[in-house]
């Protein structure tokens, strides 16, 4: 069976994913290539194995309002973000191992590098965490609604509230990361990220708000669907293709 993970360079690919190149997100001028790439056929052994091992997982460490191990919650909007990781057909693909990453409900990342923006850092979230889906395909979070913050691609630039998601399959060379944002955000239109894939595509990395999800005093719940592939796969994001 083909591993749903694995990119396909065809011209469905290049028509849903964003260029390489994308003047309006600045930074990509610099650093994308010049010339057509090469597509490489991954021998068996490359997409087949060996994959990303972790000697340990426990359910604590896909609640990322708690996971810092301080004892005290995170501060900000507790929200819920839930679906399905997809293949081409629309089964569910269980036991896919789902990294995402953040920053906190005031915009600041916990990273060394950022010093810049004088929002603060809060003492009881570090803005990772990872699960598997289960047998449906089904993943979910716990975590924090992020704040935007400020990126300096142009004047008054501001990147739209948004969660980084890495999806890792059997095989290090199976791997999509892409990012997830907010329906409903007023910066979604000024973003050149955001809008660096086709019209038709960007639409796919928005969650929606979901009441069904939502916990009665306690989180509000949004779900976001991840496609690997095929006629509605999810964009990657631009920085990692």
């Amino acid at each position: 069976m083909t591993n749903p993970l694995v990119r396909h360079y065809g011209p469905r690919a290049y028509a849903d994913h964003p260029p390489f190149s994308y003047p309006e997100y600045r930074s990509t001028v610099k650093r994308s290539p010049t010339q057509d790439p090469i597509p490489i056929v991954a021998t068996l052994s490359e997409s087949t194995g060996p994959g990303p091992v972790w000697s340990e997982m426990a359910e604590e460490d896909a609640d990322l309002t708690t996971n810092a191990g301080t004892g005290e919650p995170a501060i900000g909007e507790r929200i819920i973000v839930t679906g399905r990781v997809l293949d081409e057909n629309g089964g569910g693909v269980p036991g896919t191992l789902l990294e995402i990453w953040q920053p906190n409900a005031c915009g600041r990342y916990v990273h060394w590098r950022e010093v810049d923006f004088p929002a603060p850092l809060d003492p009881n979230f570090i803005g990772v965490g990872q699960c598997r889906t289960d047998d449906s395909g089904t993943y979910r979070f716990t975590t924090i609604k992020p704040g935007p913050y400020p990126w300096g691609n142009h004047p008054n630039a501001w990147r739209p509230a948004h969660i980084h998601y890495s999806v890792l399959g059997p095989s290090l060379g199976t791997r999509l990361v892409t990012q997830m944002y907010f329906e409903g955000d007023p910066l979604l239109p000024l973003d050149p990220i955001y809008n660096s894939p086709p019209p038709h595509s960007r639409v796919r990395m928005v969650a929606r708000y979901d009441h069904e999800v939502t916990i009665e005093n306690w989180a509000l719940g949004w779900r976001w669907d991840i496609v690997l592939r095929g006629e509605f796969a999810t964009p990657a994001d631009e920085d990692h293709q």
